[in-house]
């Protein structure tokens, strides 16, 4: 088949190699330098796979700007681009969306269009009323920032999404069954749970997945918290809860809070989604993130005293990487820059050690490449995530990390 897919982040980068291995695939993106580098078979995100396979696979893959051309010979468009929140809106901001649905329909009407991006439940249904004569099926993804090529290749399910009301209904659940087809042909497990449901059906599952994710991660937090308060041993207590095979021990590791790109936007619009309906956890588990950066910060805060007590003018505090993940170069909306504006805001004077972002500054604070001035300059060290690169200045690091792991 002929398919294109619009966007080239994690998501779209990932299906756009998966799907190259037996199809001819063109990704499409606005981004020049990320289409040069995906043409010259090097990846433009990191990711540990992708970049194996664009390096070492024949892959039937090409990237364009040109999304018009590329469409308009489609026999299948995947649609990968961003959703973020809007809080003013309360809702995901779906323009980029429905710009590449514009597009499509203005060159190839009848061509199905498969939206991968998270979108709000009853979304995908709501463009049927909107774009009466095109196709659309909902599939969501359930990927790992910088694991998101081997999660496609290991699937824990397959999951497509058809509209209910639409004159298109048969040719739709048939295109269901072969993008689902396409899915499992390009990974490398067999007897992949598969389910086609509804598209708000499919909608909802991605959202309370992520946001039961999200409860994890702040339920072990919040133990966290109370064992810090109370000066007790959290790995402890963490290990004896999880030896329960009901709860198990995954996804247990304490942080500064959930974030990345996806947990904090899909939280916040599963709970906007809720409007008129009962609920009490799912607006505490949007809390929860919220009083644990604060718990964070009020920490450090303290520390920053006690130095200040024993003769420390103003304490600097260093912040060692900014991504949310080990392994990851995306640090959209992650837990750490929660914690850095609050001590910021409190006067406290804040340095950054990240390599991968090119500006003098971030928000304001210095960002620095040398590992070795940094420690030495930095009073207090923070790091959402253990790196053994901090071994020789541990009794200055703060973190929650308990488990060495994300």
């Amino acid at each position: 088949m002929r398919i294109v897919v619009a966007g080239v982040g994690y998501v779209g980068l990932s299906l756009s190699v998966l799907l190259a291995q037996h199809n001819a695939v063109t990704a499409v993106d606005v981004v020049e330098e990320k289409v040069e580098l995906i043409n010259s078979r090097r990846s433009p995100i990191r990711d540990v796979e992708i970049e194996d396979y664009l390096a070492h696979r024949d892959l039937d893959l090409t990237a364009t700007t040109d999304g018009a051309s590329a469409y308009r010979e489609a026999d299948l468009v995947v649609i990968a681009t961003p959703t973020n929140y809007d809080p003013t809106k309360d809702f995901f901001d779906t323009s980029l969306v429905e710009d590449v649905i514009d597009l499509v329909v203005s060159v190839n009407p009848g061509v199905v269009m498969v939206i991968k991006s998270t979108v709000p439940v009853g979304y995908t249904q709501g463009l049927t009323e909107r774009y009466p004569k095109a196709r659309f099926l909902f599939s969501p993804e359930f990927l790992r920032e910088g694991h998101a090529l081997s999660d496609n290749l290991h699937p824990s399910r397959i999951i497509v999404g058809i509209p209910t009301h639409t004159p298109h209904h048969e040719e739709l659940e048939e295109a269901a069954d072969t993008f689902a087809h396409l899915l499992a042909e390009g990974a490398q497990d067999t007897d992949i749970p598969t389910l086609l449901m509804a598209s708000t059906e499919a909608e909802a599952v991605k959202l309370f997945a992520n946001t039961y994710l999200a409860l994890r991660v702040a339920y072990f937090n919040e133990l966290d918290t109370y064992a810090a308060v109370r000066h007790l041993d959290a790995s402890k207590i963490i290990q004896g809860v999880g030896y329960d095979p009901r709860i198990g021990s995954h996804y247990n590791n304490p942080s500064f809070g959930y974030g990345g790109y996806c947990l904090p936007k899909d939280t916040k619009q599963l709970l906007a989604n809720y409007q008129d309906v009962p609920q009490n956890l799912i607006g505490a588990i949007v809390d929860a993130n919220r009083t644990r950066k604060d718990f964070v910060a009020t920490e450090l805060l303290h520390r920053a005293d006690q130095l200040r007590a024993q003769g420390v003018a103003q304490p600097v505090i260093g912040v060692f990487r900014l991504a949310m993940k080990t392994g990851s170069d995306n640090f959209r909306a992650s837990s750490i820059q929660g914690v850095m504006k609050r001590i910021k805001a409190k006067g406290i004077p804040v340095i950054v050690f990240e390599p991968t972002l090119d500006d003098p500054d971030f928000y304001g604070s210095e960002v620095t490449h040398d590992l070795e001035a940094f420690k030495t300059r930095s009073d207090i060290i923070i790091t959402n995530r253990w790196d053994t690169e901090l071994g020789d200045v541990a009794d200055k690091v703060y973190t929650r990390d308990l488990f060495k792991r994300d």
